[in-house]
């Protein structure tokens, strides 16, 4: 029994961080239709300042988090202003090849500064902290990943809810052409919306990099698992992301820790295709995921 709550722990926390990746999909997506291919590398360049920053640097890790999630940022909404903001009705294909651009420019620029070989992980506290409960490791990391995902899900919540931006961006990806019509600054939502995916993908970075030990530059490819979970929940739903990424972590966790039992029947690495199995099978029941808009279109 505790080694099943030791892999459902481990699997919640593994599924905050895909809950983190993946709002950042969901956010970009609400508010301007457009799949943004280069959030995980937004989550490489962001672990890499981090890390550089304390290791090269020798700045204080919180002092070094918000200079990585200041350079992401910045990098979102240029990259917003100068390229996509010019490509307002043009046909998403073409969105879409600009942000694997973008994905290939960042990857680039990373191996270029840093080379190709893994670097530590910045981490504010021991890897192996945590405390033991019934023969049940709660690590440090974990808890914080959890944590951090509730509060950041809350502020959300509140942003989206209460405040003028975060309801113009609800306006917008409710009717483009009527938030347009009572004043509401299109370009404004579509920044603020990069802004906010880039620095959740920052953070989101520092706990997978942490969790992982240590980077190279294919750590942005992480973002690929997370699609299964926002596909899952539902591309337009913020909400979905997150119950997504959750069910995609324990999915994969469980299975990874149970498949050495069948692995006559099932075969090795079955947990790694296990979240794509579950996305195909919520499509067919729900093809616009748990939480996602169904879309009605009138001929």
């Amino acid at each position: 029994m505790a080694y099943f709550i030791q892999l459902v722990f481990a699997g919640i926390a593994l599924g905050c961080i895909f809950a983190l990746i993946g709002l950042g999909f969901s956010i970009i997506f609400k508010a301007s239709e457009v799949i943004n291919f280069a959030q995980g590398e937004l989550l490489l360049v962001g672990a890499y300042i981090v890390s550089a920053g304390v290791f090269e640097w020798h700045i204080p890790f919180f002092l070094a988090l918000l200079l990585g999630i200041t350079v992401t940022v910045a990098i979102g909404l240029l990259f917003e202003r100068l390229v996509l903001s010019r490509m307002i009705g043009r046909p998403v294909f073409s969105i879409l090849m600009i942000t694997i651009g973008l994905d290939i420019v960042l990857r680039t620029i990373v191996i270029v500064r840093w080379g190709s070989n893994p670097i530590p992980a910045a981490t504010p506290f021991g890897v192996t902290s945590g405390f033991n409960i019934g023969g049940v490791h709660f690590g440090t990391n974990d808890i914080w990943t959890i944590i951090v995902t509730v509060l950041l899900c809350a502020a959300l919540f509140y942003f989206f809810r209460f405040t003028k931006y975060g309801l113009a961006m609800r306006a917008t990806a409710l009717d483009q052409e009527a938030a347009l019509a009572v004043g509401i600054n299109i370009r404004t939502v579509y920044a603020l919306a990069w802004g906010i995916a880039a620095a959740i993908a920052t953070i989101g970075g520092v706990f997978l990099a942490i969790d992982s030990f240590a980077i190279d530059p294919t750590f942005g490819n992480t973002a690929l698992l997370a699609f299964p979970a926002i596909i899952l929940g539902g591309l337009d739903s913020v909400s979905g992301a997150v119950v997504g990424g959750i069910i995609i972590g324990l999915a994969q966790v469980v299975t990874a820790g149970y498949e050495s039992h069948f692995a006559n029947v099932l075969g090795a690495g079955f947990h790694e295709i296990t979240p794509y199995i579950i996305m195909i099978l919520v499509l067919l029941i729900r093809p616009y995921g748990l939480f996602g808009t169904r879309k009605v279109e009138r001929l």
